[in-house]
Protein backbone atom coordinates (compact mmCIF):
# COMPACT_ATOMS: atom_id res chain seq x y z
CA UNK A 1 0.00 0.00 0.00
CA UNK A 2 1.35 3.22 -0.95
CA UNK A 3 2.39 5.74 1.83
CA UNK A 4 0.33 8.92 2.05
CA UNK A 5 1.77 11.61 0.30
CA UNK A 6 3.88 14.03 3.02
CA UNK A 7 2.29 13.26 5.73
CA UNK A 8 3.85 13.78 9.22
CA UNK A 9 6.36 11.18 8.15
CA UNK A 10 6.90 12.43 4.78
CA UNK A 11 10.69 10.98 3.22
CA UNK A 12 11.05 9.05 6.84
CA UNK A 13 11.42 5.71 6.30
CA UNK A 14 11.94 3.81 9.21
CA UNK A 15 10.76 3.89 12.85
CA UNK A 16 14.50 5.40 13.86
CA UNK A 17 14.41 7.66 11.33
CA UNK A 18 10.91 8.77 12.54
CA UNK A 19 12.55 9.22 16.50
CA UNK A 20 15.37 11.41 15.04
CA UNK A 21 13.01 13.89 12.98
CA UNK A 22 10.61 14.03 15.10
CA UNK A 23 12.49 14.03 19.01
CA UNK A 24 15.41 15.55 17.69
CA UNK A 25 15.22 17.63 14.24
CA UNK A 26 11.93 19.45 14.25
CA UNK A 27 12.09 21.83 16.71
CA UNK A 28 15.75 22.51 16.45
CA UNK A 29 16.07 26.97 15.27
CA UNK A 30 17.95 27.55 12.12
CA UNK A 31 20.77 29.30 11.79
CA UNK A 32 20.69 30.67 8.10
CA UNK A 33 24.20 31.34 7.07
CA UNK A 34 23.76 31.74 3.36
CA UNK A 35 21.11 33.59 1.46
CA UNK A 36 20.30 36.32 -0.62
CA UNK A 37 17.56 37.46 1.20
CA UNK A 38 17.57 41.54 1.54
CA UNK A 39 18.03 43.51 4.31
CA UNK A 40 16.45 46.34 3.34
CA UNK A 41 13.02 44.03 3.01
CA UNK A 42 13.63 42.98 6.73
CA UNK A 43 14.22 46.33 7.93
CA UNK A 44 11.23 47.78 6.63
CA UNK A 45 9.39 44.72 7.71
CA UNK A 46 8.05 44.64 3.67
CA UNK A 47 4.25 43.10 3.15
CA UNK A 48 3.26 41.55 -0.09
CA UNK A 49 0.11 42.41 -2.39
CA UNK A 50 -0.27 38.47 -3.18
CA UNK A 51 1.35 35.21 -3.17
CA UNK A 52 2.94 35.78 -6.76
CA UNK A 53 4.92 38.27 -5.44
CA UNK A 54 6.50 37.21 -2.51
CA UNK A 55 6.21 33.11 -4.14
CA UNK A 56 7.03 33.78 -8.09
CA UNK A 57 8.82 37.21 -7.50
CA UNK A 58 12.81 35.97 -8.16
CA UNK A 59 12.76 32.00 -7.73
CA UNK A 60 14.70 31.04 -10.96
CA UNK A 61 13.78 27.13 -9.91
CA UNK A 62 10.30 27.89 -10.76
CA UNK A 63 11.15 29.91 -14.03
CA UNK A 64 13.41 27.58 -15.23
CA UNK A 65 10.31 24.79 -14.45
CA UNK A 66 7.72 26.89 -16.34
CA UNK A 67 10.10 27.70 -19.53
CA UNK A 68 10.78 23.52 -19.81
CA UNK A 69 6.96 23.22 -20.61
CA UNK A 70 6.93 25.96 -22.97
CA UNK A 71 5.62 29.10 -20.60
CA UNK A 72 5.68 32.44 -22.82
CA UNK A 73 8.03 34.64 -20.79
CA UNK A 74 5.22 37.15 -19.76
CA UNK A 75 4.05 34.54 -17.53
CA UNK A 76 7.83 34.36 -15.97
CA UNK A 77 9.44 37.02 -15.92
CA UNK A 78 6.70 39.62 -17.69
CA UNK A 79 3.86 42.12 -17.08
CA UNK A 80 0.96 39.74 -16.64
CA UNK A 81 -1.34 39.89 -13.74
CA UNK A 82 -0.58 38.15 -10.66
CA UNK A 83 -3.74 35.72 -10.95
CA UNK A 84 -2.90 35.23 -14.32
CA UNK A 85 0.98 34.16 -13.13
CA UNK A 86 0.05 31.87 -10.41
CA UNK A 87 -2.20 30.00 -12.68
CA UNK A 88 0.65 29.21 -14.70
CA UNK A 89 2.67 28.11 -12.12
CA UNK A 90 -0.08 25.92 -11.00
CA UNK A 91 -0.64 24.23 -13.78
CA UNK A 92 2.99 23.77 -14.30
CA UNK A 93 3.56 22.05 -10.79
CA UNK A 94 1.13 19.69 -11.51
CA UNK A 95 3.42 18.44 -14.34
CA UNK A 96 6.63 18.82 -12.08
CA UNK A 97 6.45 15.46 -9.78
CA UNK A 98 9.66 14.32 -8.88
CA UNK A 99 11.63 17.48 -8.77
CA UNK A 100 12.41 19.04 -5.73
CA UNK A 101 10.13 21.64 -6.24
CA UNK A 102 7.36 19.97 -5.96
CA UNK A 103 8.16 19.28 -2.66
CA UNK A 104 8.97 22.44 -1.79
CA UNK A 105 6.08 23.78 -2.95
CA UNK A 106 3.68 22.11 -0.87
CA UNK A 107 5.76 21.95 2.42
CA UNK A 108 5.85 25.70 1.98
CA UNK A 109 1.61 25.60 1.48
CA UNK A 110 1.50 23.49 4.86
CA UNK A 111 3.61 25.04 6.55
CA UNK A 112 2.86 29.08 6.38
CA UNK A 113 -0.68 28.68 4.93
CA UNK A 114 -2.43 25.61 6.10
CA UNK A 115 -2.84 24.21 3.12
CA UNK A 116 -2.86 20.26 2.67
CA UNK A 117 -4.36 20.36 -1.29
CA UNK A 118 -2.28 19.74 -4.30
CA UNK A 119 -1.67 22.69 -6.26
CA UNK A 120 -2.90 22.49 -9.36
CA UNK A 121 -5.16 23.70 -12.02
CA UNK A 122 -8.37 22.45 -10.03
CA UNK A 123 -7.72 24.11 -6.97
CA UNK A 124 -5.26 27.04 -7.70
CA UNK A 125 -8.00 29.56 -7.55
CA UNK A 126 -8.95 28.90 -4.33
CA UNK A 127 -5.40 28.44 -2.73
CA UNK A 128 -4.58 32.09 -4.66
CA UNK A 129 -7.50 33.19 -2.38
CA UNK A 130 -6.65 31.60 0.88
CA UNK A 131 -2.74 32.36 0.36
CA UNK A 132 -3.66 35.85 -0.11
CA UNK A 133 -5.73 36.41 3.11
CA UNK A 134 -2.89 35.52 4.98
CA UNK A 135 -0.22 37.22 3.13
CA UNK A 136 -1.35 40.30 3.01
CA UNK A 137 -2.30 40.19 6.85
CA UNK A 138 0.72 40.91 9.22
CA UNK A 139 1.08 37.18 9.53
CA UNK A 140 2.48 37.87 5.95
CA UNK A 141 4.91 40.46 6.70
CA UNK A 142 8.96 40.09 6.16
CA UNK A 143 9.42 38.92 10.16
CA UNK A 144 6.75 37.36 11.26
CA UNK A 145 7.56 34.95 8.40
CA UNK A 146 10.89 34.76 9.44
CA UNK A 147 9.58 34.47 13.04
CA UNK A 148 7.18 31.59 12.16
CA UNK A 149 10.12 29.46 10.82
CA UNK A 150 12.36 30.17 14.14
CA UNK A 151 14.88 31.87 12.79
CA UNK A 152 18.02 33.23 14.51
CA UNK A 153 20.45 33.96 12.13
CA UNK A 154 20.23 35.26 8.59
CA UNK A 155 23.25 36.28 6.52
CA UNK A 156 22.91 37.82 3.35
CA UNK A 157 25.29 38.72 0.85
CA UNK A 158 26.51 41.81 0.36
CA UNK A 159 29.04 43.66 -2.10
CA UNK A 160 32.24 45.31 -0.46
CA UNK A 161 30.96 49.06 -1.86
CA UNK A 162 27.45 48.06 0.10
CA UNK A 163 27.12 50.95 2.74
CA UNK A 164 25.08 48.16 4.74
CA UNK A 165 22.79 51.06 6.28
CA UNK A 166 20.17 48.56 6.26
CA UNK A 167 21.99 45.71 8.41
CA UNK A 168 23.04 49.08 10.59
CA UNK A 169 19.92 49.65 11.45
CA UNK A 170 18.66 46.22 12.35
CA UNK A 171 21.58 45.78 14.63
CA UNK A 172 20.21 48.42 16.93
CA UNK A 173 17.03 46.51 17.15
CA UNK A 174 16.47 43.23 19.48
CA UNK A 175 13.50 41.66 17.59
CA UNK A 176 14.53 37.74 17.76
CA UNK A 177 16.89 37.02 14.69
CA UNK A 178 20.49 38.25 14.21
CA UNK A 179 20.82 39.99 10.27
CA UNK A 180 23.91 40.16 9.55
CA UNK A 181 26.34 40.83 6.30
CA UNK A 182 28.47 38.46 4.38
CA UNK A 183 31.32 39.46 1.93
CA UNK A 184 30.86 38.62 -1.31
CA UNK A 185 34.22 40.38 -3.97
CA UNK A 186 33.08 38.44 -6.66
CA UNK A 187 32.79 41.65 -8.67
CA UNK A 188 36.72 42.52 -8.01
CA UNK A 189 37.60 39.39 -9.33
CA UNK A 190 35.53 39.43 -12.54
CA UNK A 191 38.86 40.77 -14.60
CA UNK A 192 37.33 39.25 -18.21
CA UNK A 193 35.43 42.26 -18.34
CA UNK A 194 37.41 45.70 -18.09
CA UNK A 195 33.76 47.82 -18.39
CA UNK A 196 32.40 46.61 -15.14
CA UNK A 197 35.42 46.11 -13.29
CA UNK A 198 36.49 49.16 -13.34
CA UNK A 199 33.09 51.34 -12.89
CA UNK A 200 33.29 48.72 -9.76
CA UNK A 201 36.59 49.65 -8.96
CA UNK A 202 35.51 53.44 -9.58
CA UNK A 203 33.00 53.06 -6.86
CA UNK A 204 35.14 50.68 -4.49
CA UNK A 205 37.64 54.32 -4.88
CA UNK A 206 34.96 56.77 -3.74
CA UNK A 207 33.66 54.47 -0.91
CA UNK A 208 36.92 53.85 0.64
CA UNK A 209 37.95 56.94 -0.27
CA UNK A 210 41.09 55.71 -1.96
CA UNK A 211 43.03 56.58 -5.48
CA UNK A 212 43.30 53.19 -6.94
CA UNK A 213 45.98 53.44 -9.32
CA UNK A 214 48.01 49.94 -9.01
CA UNK A 215 47.28 46.73 -7.52
CA UNK A 216 48.39 47.49 -3.86
CA UNK A 217 45.95 50.52 -3.17
CA UNK A 218 43.37 47.87 -4.89
CA UNK A 219 44.14 45.89 -1.54
CA UNK A 220 44.39 49.05 0.52
CA UNK A 221 40.53 50.09 -0.51
CA UNK A 222 39.49 46.54 -0.15
CA UNK A 223 40.83 45.97 3.06
CA UNK A 224 39.54 49.41 4.45
CA UNK A 225 36.03 47.69 3.22
CA UNK A 226 36.97 44.27 4.69
CA UNK A 227 37.31 46.00 8.15
CA UNK A 228 33.93 48.38 7.76
CA UNK A 229 32.29 44.57 7.00
CA UNK A 230 33.85 43.87 10.32
CA UNK A 231 32.81 46.67 12.40
CA UNK A 232 29.10 46.01 11.24
CA UNK A 233 29.32 42.16 12.17
CA UNK A 234 30.51 40.53 9.33
CA UNK A 235 32.16 37.25 10.16
CA UNK A 236 31.82 35.04 6.42
CA UNK A 237 32.48 35.65 3.36
CA UNK A 238 31.76 34.20 -0.25
CA UNK A 239 33.56 33.72 -3.47
CA UNK A 240 31.08 32.53 -6.16
CA UNK A 241 33.99 31.48 -8.55
CA UNK A 242 33.92 29.18 -11.63
CA UNK A 243 36.84 26.91 -9.92
CA UNK A 244 39.76 27.38 -7.36
CA UNK A 245 42.08 30.24 -8.86
CA UNK A 246 46.07 29.22 -8.02
CA UNK A 247 48.81 29.24 -10.77
CA UNK A 248 52.33 30.10 -10.23
CA UNK A 249 52.68 34.39 -10.61
CA UNK A 250 55.31 36.94 -9.83
CA UNK A 251 54.98 40.19 -8.21
CA UNK A 252 56.15 42.02 -12.12
CA UNK A 253 52.83 39.82 -13.59
CA UNK A 254 50.56 40.29 -10.95
CA UNK A 255 51.26 44.55 -11.76
CA UNK A 256 51.00 44.19 -14.87
CA UNK A 257 47.39 42.17 -15.21
CA UNK A 258 46.60 45.28 -12.80
CA UNK A 259 47.64 47.86 -15.16
CA UNK A 260 46.28 46.46 -18.27
CA UNK A 261 42.76 46.19 -16.74
CA UNK A 262 42.50 49.75 -15.34
CA UNK A 263 44.01 50.90 -18.55
CA UNK A 264 40.25 49.62 -19.97
CA UNK A 265 41.66 46.11 -21.45
CA UNK A 266 39.96 42.89 -20.04
CA UNK A 267 42.27 39.69 -19.30
CA UNK A 268 42.06 36.26 -20.66
CA UNK A 269 44.17 33.11 -20.62
CA UNK A 270 47.39 33.46 -17.90
CA UNK A 271 46.83 37.00 -17.19
CA UNK A 272 43.30 36.61 -16.06
CA UNK A 273 44.37 33.45 -13.71
CA UNK A 274 47.60 35.59 -12.60
CA UNK A 275 45.60 38.19 -11.45
CA UNK A 276 42.34 35.68 -10.12
CA UNK A 277 44.98 34.04 -7.80
CA UNK A 278 46.75 36.37 -6.48
CA UNK A 279 43.15 38.73 -5.67
CA UNK A 280 42.03 35.61 -4.33
CA UNK A 281 44.91 34.58 -1.98
CA UNK A 282 44.84 38.02 -0.45
CA UNK A 283 41.28 38.44 0.45
CA UNK A 284 41.46 35.11 1.86
CA UNK A 285 43.94 36.12 4.06
CA UNK A 286 42.15 39.05 4.79
CA UNK A 287 39.46 36.75 5.76
CA UNK A 288 41.72 34.64 7.98
CA UNK A 289 43.11 37.74 9.58
CA UNK A 290 39.40 38.90 10.88
CA UNK A 291 38.56 35.00 12.49
CA UNK A 292 35.86 34.78 9.50
CA UNK A 293 34.83 31.93 7.87
CA UNK A 294 35.01 31.98 4.31
CA UNK A 295 32.99 30.20 1.68
CA UNK A 296 34.06 28.63 -1.77
CA UNK A 297 31.48 28.21 -4.28
CA UNK A 298 32.84 27.17 -7.34
CA UNK A 299 31.61 24.79 -10.60
CA UNK A 300 28.51 27.26 -12.00
CA UNK A 301 28.61 28.03 -15.68
CA UNK A 302 27.10 31.22 -15.67
CA UNK A 303 25.00 32.72 -18.61
CA UNK A 304 25.60 30.13 -20.87
CA UNK A 305 22.50 31.57 -23.22
CA UNK A 306 23.95 34.75 -24.80
CA UNK A 307 20.25 36.21 -26.49
CA UNK A 308 18.49 35.49 -22.96
CA UNK A 309 21.52 37.11 -21.26
CA UNK A 310 20.84 40.09 -23.42
CA UNK A 311 17.42 40.40 -22.98
CA UNK A 312 16.93 39.31 -18.98
CA UNK A 313 20.12 40.17 -17.37
CA UNK A 314 22.12 37.61 -14.75
CA UNK A 315 20.54 35.64 -11.97
CA UNK A 316 17.10 34.81 -14.05
CA UNK A 317 17.61 31.11 -14.09
CA UNK A 318 19.56 30.34 -16.97
CA UNK A 319 22.69 29.35 -15.17
CA UNK A 320 24.17 25.18 -15.61
CA UNK A 321 26.02 23.14 -13.94
CA UNK A 322 30.16 23.63 -15.35
CA UNK A 323 32.85 21.25 -15.99
CA UNK A 324 35.82 22.23 -14.77
CA UNK A 325 38.72 20.58 -13.54
CA UNK A 326 39.33 21.68 -9.41
CA UNK A 327 41.47 19.52 -7.85
CA UNK A 328 44.98 20.36 -8.50
CA UNK A 329 44.44 24.46 -8.13
CA UNK A 330 41.98 23.78 -4.87
CA UNK A 331 44.70 22.12 -3.37
CA UNK A 332 47.47 24.61 -4.29
CA UNK A 333 45.40 27.52 -2.93
CA UNK A 334 44.60 25.52 0.56
CA UNK A 335 48.23 24.55 0.84
CA UNK A 336 49.61 27.57 0.59
CA UNK A 337 47.41 29.79 2.57
CA UNK A 338 48.29 27.12 5.10
CA UNK A 339 51.54 27.31 4.35
CA UNK A 340 51.57 31.04 5.62
CA UNK A 341 49.15 30.68 8.86
CA UNK A 342 46.58 32.38 6.38
CA UNK A 343 43.80 29.54 6.42
CA UNK A 344 40.67 30.70 8.10
CA UNK A 345 37.50 27.89 8.58
CA UNK A 346 36.25 27.45 5.03
CA UNK A 347 33.49 25.53 3.41
CA UNK A 348 33.73 24.11 0.07
CA UNK A 349 30.76 23.72 -2.15
CA UNK A 350 30.91 22.11 -5.44
CA UNK A 351 28.14 22.23 -8.20
CA UNK A 352 29.56 18.62 -9.92
CA UNK A 353 28.62 16.01 -7.72
CA UNK A 354 31.56 14.54 -9.74
CA UNK A 355 34.18 16.40 -6.93
CA UNK A 356 32.31 15.25 -4.04
CA UNK A 357 34.73 12.33 -3.03
CA UNK A 358 37.77 15.20 -3.59
CA UNK A 359 36.26 17.24 -1.66
CA UNK A 360 35.29 15.18 1.05
CA UNK A 361 38.71 13.22 0.85
CA UNK A 362 40.99 16.75 0.96
CA UNK A 363 39.12 17.90 4.47
CA UNK A 364 41.57 16.35 6.88
CA UNK A 365 44.66 17.00 4.88
CA UNK A 366 44.18 20.37 6.16
CA UNK A 367 42.48 20.31 9.44
CA UNK A 368 44.07 22.04 12.43
CA UNK A 369 43.84 19.98 15.80
CA UNK A 370 41.86 22.71 17.36
CA UNK A 371 39.15 23.56 15.42
CA UNK A 372 36.09 20.38 15.03
CA UNK A 373 35.32 20.60 10.93
CA UNK A 374 37.22 23.46 9.94
CA UNK A 375 37.83 22.70 6.70
CA UNK A 376 34.23 21.50 6.10
CA UNK A 377 32.51 19.43 2.67
CA UNK A 378 29.59 22.39 2.13
CA UNK A 379 25.99 20.88 1.78
CA UNK A 380 24.42 19.82 -1.34
CA UNK A 381 23.97 23.40 -3.42
CA UNK A 382 21.44 24.63 -6.25
CA UNK A 383 21.39 22.06 -8.78
CA UNK A 384 22.16 19.09 -5.82
CA UNK A 385 19.82 20.42 -2.96
CA UNK A 386 16.95 17.40 -3.94
CA UNK A 387 16.99 14.24 -1.95
CA UNK A 388 19.33 11.72 -3.98
CA UNK A 389 22.17 14.94 -4.37
CA UNK A 390 21.86 15.46 -0.10
CA UNK A 391 22.60 11.88 0.06
CA UNK A 392 25.56 11.67 -2.56
CA UNK A 393 26.92 14.72 -0.70
CA UNK A 394 26.33 13.06 3.10
CA UNK A 395 27.53 9.62 2.20
CA UNK A 396 30.39 11.09 0.87
CA UNK A 397 31.13 13.11 3.51
CA UNK A 398 30.95 10.58 6.27
CA UNK A 399 32.32 7.69 4.47
CA UNK A 400 35.27 9.74 3.33
CA UNK A 401 35.36 12.07 5.80
CA UNK A 402 33.40 12.71 8.81
CA UNK A 403 29.74 13.30 9.26
CA UNK A 404 29.27 14.77 12.70
CA UNK A 405 30.92 18.15 12.64
CA UNK A 406 28.82 19.05 9.46
CA UNK A 407 27.24 22.70 9.68
CA UNK A 408 24.15 21.25 7.91
CA UNK A 409 21.82 23.46 5.83
CA UNK A 410 21.69 27.07 4.36
CA UNK A 411 18.24 28.45 1.96
CA UNK A 412 20.51 29.96 -0.61
CA UNK A 413 17.58 31.60 -1.32
CA UNK A 414 15.94 34.91 -2.00
CA UNK A 415 12.30 34.15 -1.32
CA UNK A 416 11.01 34.24 3.09
CA UNK A 417 8.62 31.44 2.02
CA UNK A 418 12.60 29.27 1.65
CA UNK A 419 13.02 27.91 5.30
CA UNK A 420 10.99 24.73 5.21
CA UNK A 421 14.01 23.80 2.93
CA UNK A 422 15.74 22.66 6.12
CA UNK A 423 12.73 20.80 7.77
CA UNK A 424 13.24 19.26 3.97
CA UNK A 425 17.07 18.60 4.80
CA UNK A 426 16.69 17.39 8.22
CA UNK A 427 13.95 14.37 6.85
CA UNK A 428 16.63 12.96 4.83
CA UNK A 429 19.03 13.75 7.15
CA UNK A 430 17.15 11.59 9.60
CA UNK A 431 16.32 9.01 6.67
CA UNK A 432 20.08 8.55 6.24
CA UNK A 433 21.03 7.93 9.69
CA UNK A 434 17.93 6.10 10.03
CA UNK A 435 18.33 3.66 7.11
CA UNK A 436 21.95 2.87 8.51
CA UNK A 437 20.23 1.96 11.84
CA UNK A 438 17.79 0.18 10.34
CA UNK A 439 20.27 -2.14 8.54
CA UNK A 440 22.66 -2.83 11.64
CA UNK A 441 25.67 -0.26 10.60
CA UNK A 442 25.07 2.49 13.17
CA UNK A 443 24.10 1.82 16.80
CA UNK A 444 20.10 2.43 17.31
CA UNK A 445 21.23 4.97 20.36
CA UNK A 446 19.43 7.93 20.61
CA UNK A 447 21.92 9.55 23.47
CA UNK A 448 24.61 8.41 20.82
CA UNK A 449 22.55 9.69 17.55
CA UNK A 450 20.31 12.43 18.92
CA UNK A 451 22.76 14.75 19.66
CA UNK A 452 24.69 14.58 16.47
CA UNK A 453 21.43 15.10 14.71
CA UNK A 454 20.68 18.53 16.70
CA UNK A 455 24.29 19.57 15.87
CA UNK A 456 23.92 19.19 12.18
CA UNK A 457 20.87 20.88 12.48
CA UNK A 458 21.94 24.08 14.62
CA UNK A 459 24.61 23.94 17.19
CA UNK A 460 27.62 23.30 14.88
CA UNK A 461 26.88 26.42 13.12
CA UNK A 462 26.42 28.33 15.77
CA UNK A 463 29.77 27.00 17.33
CA UNK A 464 31.22 27.10 13.51
CA UNK A 465 30.73 31.05 12.69
CA UNK A 466 31.65 32.45 16.17
CA UNK A 467 28.33 34.62 16.08
CA UNK A 468 27.07 35.99 19.55
CA UNK A 469 23.56 35.10 19.82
Amino acid sequence: MAKAFMDENFLLNSPTAETLFHEHAKDMPIFDYHSHVSAKEIRENKGFNSITELWLGGDHYKWRLMRTLGVNEGYITGDASDIDKFMVWAKALSRAVGNPVYHWTHLELQRFFGVYDLLCEDTAEAIFSKCNEFVVSDRGRVRSLISQSNVKVICTTDDPTDGLEDHIALGEEDWGTKVLPTWRPDKALAADNSGAWNTWVDRLSEVSDTEIGDYESLLEALGKRHDFFQSVGCRISDYGIEKPYSVSRTVDEVSTAFQKLRSGKSLSGRELDVFRSQLLFDLLSMDSESNWTQQLHFGASRNPNSRSFKALGPDTGFDTIGDFTVGPELLRLLDSLDGQGKLARTIIYTLNPKDNDLIASLLASFMDGKTPGKIQFGTAWWFNDHKAGMVRQMEALSTVGMLAPFVGMLTDSRSFLSYPRHEYFRRILCDFIGSQVERGEIPQDYRLLGPIVQDICYNNAVKYFAVQL
